[in-house]
């Protein structure tokens, strides 16, 4: 009886230490690939400094986070007035708003082309992604709907990394500007849930699929008017 609980004792010992050394790994892994992302594009977050030397600038591209009711959320609203101000200091005289409208009752670009309509940017220069359904959907589509080549991509910093990552592995040359002009309810929560979007986002750009939906290619050196909804039929 001895024997037999001394064999149990080391093969429990084994299944502990293997249990252990997956979860390491799993974390090494997890933190691995955060640790990458934010390194390799950093130098790709720019100031306004920066940006004011950029040329040939073929769109702004708006990321959506949310609105409450008719109005953007506060994260969307600083994101659209950062777009805003690059618009206003020449920087790309076309925007692309990207966000969710998947549903008929729910839907981000209106109010976010809206917004800036009521702030003076031309109806025209706003391009609206009504199938913006993730960031990857959204620098995707920018690429291979809008035609993009070169962008500046407008979010939070936390977000930047992941959408500059994006970015490069799909074949854009992009910059980022963070639009981070006070504190938000929920920052750590958000921070930590971008650890493990930053891996299911490199794990994706190895495979590179397709976005939910593609669509009829709509080039963002023309007229933005033909994304309004009575036009849209992506």
């Amino acid at each position: 009886m001895i024997a037999i609980t001394n064999q149990e004792g080391c093969f429990m010992k084994k299944v502990f230490k293997c249990i252990f050394t997956v979860i390491m790994l799993i974390i090494i892994f997890v933190f691995g690939i955060n640790l990458y992302v934010r390194i390799s594009t950093s130098n790709q977050i720019i100031t306004e400094k920066d940006y004011s030397s950029l040329k040939d600038i073929d769109c702004i591209l708006i990321l959506g986070a949310g609105v409450w009711g008719e109005k953007p959320s506060p994260m969307l609203k600083d994101r659209l007035q950062k777009g805003i101000d690059l618009y206003q200091d020449n920087i790309s005289n076309k925007i692309i708003m990207s966000g969710d409208h998947g549903r008929k009752e729910y839907g981000e670009v209106n109010i976010m082309k809206n917004y800036a309509i009521e702030k003076e940017i031309p109806s025209e220069d706003i391009f609206m992604d009504h199938a913006g359904f993730s960031t990857y959907d959204s620098i995707y589509r920018a690429k291979e709907i809008f035609k993009a080549k070169k962008v500046i991509i407008v979010t939070q910093k936390y977000h930047l990394y992941r959408a500059l990552y994006i970015a490069n592995k799909l074949g854009l040359e992009a910059y980022g500007v963070g639009a981070n002009p006070r504190q938000y309810a929920g920052a750590t929560y958000r921070e930590l849930r971008e650890i493990l979007a930053r891996d299911k986002d490199f794990i994706k750009c190895i495979f590179k699929p397709k976005p939910t939906y593609l669509g009829h290619i709509i080039p963002v050196s023309g007229n933005g008017d033909i994304t309004n909804d009575q036009n849209q039929n992506d």
